[in-house]
């Protein structure tokens, strides 16, 4: 890298800190990121990634040179990595999502992953595939759902390929052109724990409404 960031985000935890993930990537920064990516958008074990927060850091990484191909190259491969964990994702779920699905809870799988996934897909409809984009969790596992539940495939490729573009190439550029603002680059900290705080907004939601649900219930 030809330059660093000036900050250190002492208040993540390493695993969610994106600077201390793609600095730890060295001279294998893009192709490391691109490879995150796309195990967040189609492996089931991706979904404890912090992807928004990397491409953001990433979009900021290419502002200030630390990242050296063009914004436009790094924003073509992110998306298309995230486009291509999609169809892993729904070819996973096609071919080995019911009997995947059905095995006990293990550490790293967990069935209520998938019932709320379900229920997101269940919602929203086709659109969902766009909207779990920008939901950690629900967008690595809804893809396999959708295989599950054989959605069109036409449809799916569709609605993937928006929701990469959206939000690949969206938060990416955010990253780098706020990146540039003195003072989101002077407060780089505050402004990562901003994108990771919004991105766990609808788990808490869901989560909220998940108690006030079996409050009633038991009432």
């Amino acid at each position: 890298m030809s330059a660093a960031l000036p900050v250190n985000l002492a208040l993540l935890p390493s695993w969610l800190d994106p600077e201390v993930i793609l600095r730890g990537l060295g001279p294998y920064l893009l192709p490391g990121l691109c490879l995150i990516i796309f195990a967040e958008c189609g492996l089931l074990i991706g979904f404890f990634l912090p992807g928004d927060s990397l491409l953001f850091t990433a979009g900021l990484f290419v502002a200030i040179d630390a990242i050296t191909p063009p914004l436009w190259l790094v924003c073509v491969l992110l998306t298309v990595c995230a486009f291509a964990g999609n169809v892993v994702g729904y070819w996973i779920g096609e071919k080995a999502g019911p009997a995947l699905f059905n095995k006990p809870d293990s550490k790293l799988f967990k069935k209520e992953h998938v019932v709320k996934t379900h229920e997101f897909f269940e919602r929203y409809g086709p659109r969902a595939i766009v909207l779990a984009r920008f939901v950690p969790i629900v967008r690595t596992f809804i893809t396999a759902i959708a295989g599950v539940g054989k959605m069109d495939k036409r449809k799916f490729f569709v609605y993937s390929g928006i929701g990469a573009v959206l939000w690949a190439t969206g938060v990416t550029v955010l990253g780098y052109f706020l990146g540039q603002i003195p003072f989101v680059h002077d407060n780089l900290e505050a402004m990562i724990l901003l994108i990771v705080f919004i991105s766990i907004i609808p788990i808490i939601i869901e989560v909220l409404k998940a108690r006030r649900e079996k409050r009633a219930a038991q009432s």
